[in-house]
């Protein structure tokens, strides 16, 4: 298949048990061919995975079931079972999914399984070996390792693509040369006999010590595919799995695993641009599908304004794996044809299969999900819906959005794009029920004469206003014993009858504060004073009811951070944690964020969304250049 790079995806993480890709964390990890034939599983993801209705053959490539001692590998833990067919000497176990997918595979010769072969240096991802003390099932292997790893067991796969060319970098990093002359390689589908290295183009015999070997593979490697390299012997010396959209436009061995990277680099030392800070022990996640390198249709925009991450960030809690999430070029429009500045977006409380998203060239899309992306909702609008200031008139500038309690879009415009150096802050209701292309607010809350410093005639610093908005139940505010900021006392709803059920956090990207307002249905607005978020920046705003916290998004000015806020012991709203982005998502003005609620729970994690005002991804040629949504996970 063309398209698909693969960089080592060993150490990949499922952002869920029920993710598709979830089965790729879970390793053969070690096996003995002797009395019991056990076989013990390993899952080096971050959360748990179901392998019930999984199955396992030998040589015979006759797929049969087993009873393993746990049907669910908790994260980072060991699951065993005993081989319904027998194991012996120069034989292999396949494990496959309930619907056949292959998982892990390993060879080994003559009495190699005896007492076992085991991986080493890693769990789950290291080297295979022949242990030479007693098994370890159900715990880390080192105790069963030899002290001296074979020379041809320092040879490891070190970059893949899988994009017609299907090239395989081999890496050696031994003191020594290892000769591969009879060395052979194999994909994972089992109809396919192993081809040797030698026969491929460019040959190959020997990989030098602290040196490469690159070779085109003549199987054919596509997407959900692995890649398996077996000794003259007949045993596995490295494998690796990825993902539907992987291996694009490489995959590369980097610390902790394989990732997908920016640029492939056969023949010398990996970039691993790209692939993130480490966090969750070392291991990594990996970048899912994407349509290929962008070739027309929109003109993405390189990130501004990078900054540093904040100290005492942490890592991000989710998933480790995200997904690209929308059509390539999927929001091009009459008033921004280069398809992009997606920014604010906001789950619909009432009906979470439901995403909005806000376009600053005055456009809202309502977006549901096909085939694991999100599309334009077509019984709303294809092509998005067209906003107008009160009156029908001008272009808002619409950043943030977030969703009423009475099932409306509250809509942040820093100013009008038709006259783009005066701020125009306002925050604007509109009823998506409303029939049309265009929609014109049922109110109107223009808070611009706040906000001085902004209007200064330059278009920069009009563009510095309410980037995001989020609404906050009164009864979040009582119950936690908010203090007023106006009478000094806890917080009493009744104080202020026209302001309905709840206020609006409005996040200034000019320095990083949240403005609460209460919006009366009179069209007339109560200020209930700022709180500082600690960042340099917002770009959004959600209140998530699974957290019971406020949450200010900044993209990459501060880190591409997540800060929660709580109402501490005094009654005034502060920061709580912050968290950055996973790690494998490209560092870009990524504007828009929003979590699914708790009612669609899956396994403990429930969705994440982040938006790319600029669809750049990794740049250009990168299967994430003209995309605007990525999907994640966040824990329940």
């Amino acid at each position: 298949m063309s398209g698909i790079v693969v960089t080592g995806i060993v150490a990949a993480q499922p952002a869920a048990a029920a993710d598709p890709a979830g089965y790729q964390n879970v390793r053969i990890n070690e096996v003995t061919s002797s009395n019991s034939d056990t076989v013990e599983l390993f899952n080096s993801g971050s959360t748990a995975v179901s392998i019930s209705g999984w199955k396992m053959s030998d040589d015979g490539f006759t797929p049969q079931t087993f009873s393993p001692s746990s049907t669910t590998i908790p994260a980072g833990g060991f699951v065993t079972f005993n081989s319904p067919k027998g194991l012996g000497d120069s034989d292999k176990v396949v494990i496959y999914t309930a619907d056949g997918t292959v998982v892990d595979r390993v060879d080994w010769a003559t009495d190699n399984a005896k007492p076992a072969i085991a991986r080493c240096g890693g769990d789950g991802t290291g080297t295979w070996v022949t242990a030479t003390a007693a098994t370890t099932f159900g715990s880390a292997n080192a105790g069963g390792c030899p002290a001296s790893i074979p020379a041809a067991s320092k040879v490891r796969i070190n970059e893949v693509t899988a994009d017609g060319a299907d090239t395989v970098e081999l890496y050696n990093s031994g003191t020594s040369a290892v000769g591969i002359g009879s060395w052979k390689y194999v994909d994972n589908d089992t109809t396919h006999s192993p081809v040797s290295v030698s026969s491929s183009s460019p040959s190959a015999t020997t990989i030098p010590a602290g040196g490469y070997v690159t070779f085109n593979s003549s199987i054919g490697l596509g997407g959900n595919d692995s890649l398996f390299l077996i000794d003259g012997s007949g045993n596995t010396v490295d494998s690796v799995t990825w993902a539907a959209g992987g291996a694009s436009p490489s995959d590369e061995r980097c610390t902790g695993g394989f990732r997908t990277s920016v640029t492939a680099t056969f023949g010398s030392a990996n970039s691993c641009t790209g692939a993130g800070g480490g966090g969750g022990g070392g291991q990594t996640g990996h970048l899912l599908g994407g349509g290929g390198a962008l070739t027309s249709g929109c003109t993405p925009e390189a990130p501004s304004g990078t900054g540093s991450t904040p100290a005492g960030t942490l890592a991000w809690p989710g998933g480790l794996d995200v997904t690209i999430a929308d059509n390539v070029c999927a929001f091009t429009t009459s008033t921004g044809p280069e398809g992009r500045d997606v920014s604010g977006l906001a789950f619909d409380p009432a009906n979470p299969s439901v995403l909005w998203a806000a376009k600053n060239k005055n456009w809202l899309f309502k977006l549901v999900k096909s085939n694991g992306k999100w599309i334009p909702d077509a019984s709303w609008s294809v092509t998005g819906k067209q906003i107008r200031f009160a009156g029908g008139s001008g272009q808002p500038d619409s950043e943030g959005l977030t969703v009423g309690p009475n099932g409306h879009l509250y809509v942040t415009s820093e100013r009008d794009n038709s006259n783009n150096t005066v701020p125009k802050d306002t925050i604007m209701e509109f009823d998506p029920a409303a029939t049309g292309s265009t929609l014109t607010p049922v109110h109107q809350w223009d808070m611009t004469s706040q906000f001085p410093q902004l209007n200064t005639g330059s278009k920069d610093d009009a563009n510095l206003g309410f980037e995001g908005v989020g609404y906050v139940p009164d009864s979040w505010l009582t119950a936690n014993g908010w203090v007023d900021p106006l009478t000094g006392s806890a917080y009493n709803p009744a104080n202020y009858p026209l302001h309905g059920a709840g206020l609006y956090f409005a996040g200034l990207e000019w320095d990083g504060s949240l403005h609460v307002y209460g919006l009366n249905s009179d069209g007339t607005f109560t200020t209930f004073g700022t709180i500082a978020t600690g960042k340099v920046s917002v770009m959004d705003v959600t209140f998530d009811a699974g957290t019971q916290r406020l949450v200010a998004t900044c993209d990459n000015t501060c880190g591409e951070t997540h800060t929660f806020m709580k109402v501490d012991a005094a009654g005034a709203i502060v920061p709580d944690v912050t968290y950055t982005n996973p790690a494998v998502m490209p560092v870009d003005n990524l504007e828009g964020f929003a979590i699914a609620p708790t009612s669609t729970c899956v396994n403990g994690f429930r969705e994440a969304v982040w938006s790319d005002d600029g669809i750049y991804g990794f740049g250009s040629g990168t299967s994430s250049s003209g995309h605007a949504l990525y999907s994640g996970t966040f824990p329940c």
